[in-house]
């Protein structure tokens, strides 16, 4: 297959909430390059990466964060691969304010949403998307709900 995604989030605590995301891509034979990088703390950096991940052969960005949750936000700004925001957990209104922060972008910069702490469906999401033209995924997509259905 050869696919790879960036998993990006916000600080080092956020890595319990996003392993999800990259447990979920492996789980597919997706390659997840999963990095921290603030929208606040280094913009710089996370400009550099993005502006080139087409280039570096990602399929898509999936970014977590928290509270002001810009990171996905940002990412969309430098690039257009699919963008997948995850809106995390915590701070005074636990997730709300991250979650409205990661849906409500501007006309032309689309930031797909998940749920709070929703990695996971990230990542399917992701999967769906790659699997557009590649039946290979379409299969395994197909098992895994059959796995879910309750015996």
């Amino acid at each position: 297959m050869g696919y790879k995604v960036a998993v990006l989030m916000g600080s080092p605590n956020d890595g319990d909430k996003m392993a999800p995301a990259a447990a979920t891509l492996d789980r597919y034979g997706i390659e997840a390059d999963v990095r921290v990088m603030s929208a606040h703390r280094s913009p710089a950096m996370v400009s550099e990466f993005i502006s080139g991940a087409r280039d570096a052969g990602y399929q898509a960005v999936i970014c977590g964060a928290g509270m002001a949750a810009h990171l996905a936000g940002a990412a969309a700004a430098h690039t257009t691969l699919p963008v997948i925001g995850v809106p995390l957990s915590g701070g005074a209104i636990n997730g709300w304010d991250s979650l409205l922060a990661t849906v409500q972008m501007p006309k032309g910069i689309p930031v797909a949403t998940v749920a709070v702490d929703g990695a996971m469906n990230a990542a399917l999401l992701v999967v769906q998307m790659l699997a557009v033209n590649d039946p290979a995924l379409v299969v395994e997509l197909e098992a895994h709900r059959a796995e879910m259905v309750p015996k």
